[in-house]
């Protein structure tokens, strides 16, 4: 009798290791999934005209993505970016075509290159202080097309 005993405990210890254990992979398994924030921002610029201050969140990955929508000019580009607060902006991502290629760097200082956003390569994003961005048209028609940030 008592091995039979013996053999229902341990049985039972056995089960309830197999649970905790499960209970355990199963707690460091969960994912929390956020809902993403996201900034929006059209444009439509004269020939030689930027846009206002554009101002990214502080020291997290932004994902900055362009669009160009003026025909004959169209294209897109984007940039994982950085804002350093006070410092510089930097940022890697690819060019629009014609001619895309990787777009990389960090600046501070105005007017400095970061992205493309059409196939010619006249309209782009720059910087605008330590902590903004711009869109430039360097086009000699109008420009449009808009911004999108998503952290």
């Amino acid at each position: 009798m008592k091995r039979f005993g013996n053999s229902r405990m341990a049985t039972r210890l056995v089960a309830a290791v197999v649970g905790l254990l499960t209970f355990a992979v199963a707690a460091s398994a969960v994912q929390t999934i956020a809902t993403p924030n996201a900034a929006f921002v059209s444009y439509s610029l004269a020939s030689g005209a930027s846009t206002g201050a554009i101002v990214p969140p502080a020291n997290q990955a932004v994902l900055v993505m362009g669009t160009q929508t003026a025909p004959g000019y169209r294209g897109v580009g984007q940039v994982s970016m950085l804002r350093v607060p006070g410092s510089f902006l930097e940022w890697v991502g690819l060019e629009s075509t014609s001619g895309a290629a990787i777009a990389q760097g960090f600046s501070g200082s105005p007017g400095t290159h970061i992205v493309y956003l059409d196939w010619v390569h006249t309209v782009d994003i720059q910087v605008n202080t330590t902590d903004s961005f711009r869109v430039h048209n360097g086009n000699g028609s109008v420009a449009t097309g808009n911004v999108t940030m998503i952290w």
